[in-house]
């Protein structure tokens, strides 16, 4: 093969020789995919379709081993370096333009301790390997609602879904990481060993280094929860939202309840005149004894005059993949979110404007419910600082044509702007699009100052930048 030109940490180029890069290739257990192979082109597609970038090299790495040779090889070499888990992450930061793309996606082990509640899992594991494994025996770590989401990015930024106001977010669950720092070392992360990176991997994305292995606190849930949906029409949406503020205010801990709104896609159970109008969903989930939550789902359902409610007791691997086909891959998606305190009446009146101006059948917005566990966790106990928020806002615009870019972009872009004075001012990193650069610190609020200075010691020479980044201020060489 001939020599490669690849994109260098300061943007430049820096050109790597054949035999360095068939040396490369022979140390590695994993693979290592250039341009010419034939697995290149799926290695490099990710979640999100607006993403198209060209790594010059893809480490696919089969272990930790790998994980150490590929960012010493960066390092060496001063290159610009992506590292992707499940290639979910919305900004499509897992995969960069002309540098090294370090593929954790083969990397998929879960292996749980059913006895002492502990779950260890490689980086490249989705949320449902995670999920089939520990429902085997009836335990759950708390993650998000789409089950093909990777669980090192989901973990890294906070995660957060329907088992959280019972148990935390994930990284409250996070007991240790095996963490591939920028000097090519492996080391252990937890409360007693290197604390100050346990902490800003809490929340502090990938800025930090190379997660190769997550140990989890484990907690009895299910096979069986109570949940499901609760279908509105949209005329009704004012008061629906209304009323379903007021019953989350006496909500206990086990129960979630998300609302959700859009075109109705054509679910079965829905009259097949609702296909395509707009609805407000109430989407809800019990983690606790079914005839329970029964009893704490009934003011949630007793709302208004539902055209369909099919709430009822399911497998929760089930439930955690119930959304999966409204997120599929192959879109192109743009996300605006805001953490909200309160549900506001005048954030009511501007979310059922935009809806009644959706771009598209795809786009929707959703308001997650979170607090519960989660919000009793201090401010500065993880890198994660927004919890005080009672709502997650996300406004997902999601298409398929690229004539639709400026429609959609423009609509989530002037839906953010209008409920920024209603916002909390935090956000949910994992929720940021890629030209939200100028956000981050606020994003982070008091414990940004503690990110950097963790940074400046792990990174100093931003390794891994490729992220929403915490950037260490520090003058770097020239490439």
């Amino acid at each position: 093969m001939d020599d490669i030109s690849l994109t260098g940490l300061e943007s430049g180029k820096t050109t790597v020789s054949a035999e360095t890069v068939e040396a490369l290739r022979a140390q590695l257990r994993g693979s290592l995919l250039v341009e010419k192979d034939a697995s290149y082109d799926e290695a490099r597609t990710i979640w999100n379709a607006m993403i198209d970038r060209k790594p010059g090299l893809i480490v696919r790495c089969a272990g930790a081993s790998d994980v150490i040779i590929a960012v010493r090889f960066a390092r060496d070499n001063r290159l610009l370096v992506a590292v992707r888990g499940g290639g979910h992450n919305i900004a499509g930061s897992a995969v960069c333009d002309g540098g090294m793309m370090i593929d954790l996606s083969p990397m998929k082990s879960v292996r749980v301790d059913a006895a002492a509640k502990r779950a260890w899992v490689e980086p490249g594991a989705t949320l449902a390997d995670l999920d089939k494994e520990t429902q085997a025996f009836g335990l759950v770590v708390p993650t998000g609602i789409n089950s093909t989401t990777g669980i090192a990015g989901l973990t890294l930024g906070g995660g957060f879904g329907w088992t959280t106001r019972k148990f935390g977010l994930t990284i409250d669950n996070l007991v240790s990481a095996d963490v591939v720092t920028a000097d090519g070392e492996l080391v252990r992360a937890s409360l007693t060993e290197n604390p100050d990176l346990f902490w800003a991997l809490r929340g502090g994305g990938g800025n930090f280094g190379v997660v190769t292995a997550f140990e989890f606190q484990l907690h009895d849930l299910g096979p069986q929860v109570l949940s499901g949906l609760v279908v509105h029409p949209f005329t009704d949406a004012e008061a629906v939202l209304k009323g379903y503020r007021e019953a989350l205010e006496t909500a206990p801990d086990e129960l979630t309840c998300w609302a959700v709104m859009r075109q109705a896609p054509p679910l079965p159970f829905l009259p097949v005149e609702w296909h395509g109008k707009e609805v407000l969903v109430l989407a809800m989930c019990y983690c606790g004894d079914i005839q329970a939550g029964e009893k704490a789902t009934a003011r949630l359902r007793g709302i208004g005059n539902p055209i369909a409610d099919v709430v009822g007791p399911n497998p929760f691997a089930g439930w955690q993949q119930a959304f999966d086909p409204l997120l599929t891959p192959g879109a192109r998606n743009y996300w605006k979110s805001h953490d909200l305190t309160k549900l506001s009446d005048a954030t009511v009146e501007i979310l059922l404007k935009a809806v009644r101006e959706l771009p598209g059948p795809e786009c929707e917005i959703f308001l997650g419910h979170v607090g519960g566990a989660a919000g009793r966790i201090g401010v500065e106990a993880t890198a994660f600082p927004q919890r005080s928020s009672h709502f997650v806002m996300n406004v997902h615009a999601r298409w398929r044509e690229p004539e639709m870019d400026q429609s959609c972009i423009g609509w989530a872009r002037n839906l953010f702007e209008a409920i920024k004075p209603h916002a909390a001012g935090t956000a949910y990193i994992n929720f940021m699009p890629e030209d939200e650069v100028d956000r981050i610190e606020a994003a982070y609020g008091s414990n940004y100052q503690r990110l950097v200075a963790t940074k400046q010691r792990y990174d100093p020479l931003n390794l891994f930048r490729m992220n929403q980044n915490v950037n260490p201020g520090v003058k770097r060489r020239a490439a």
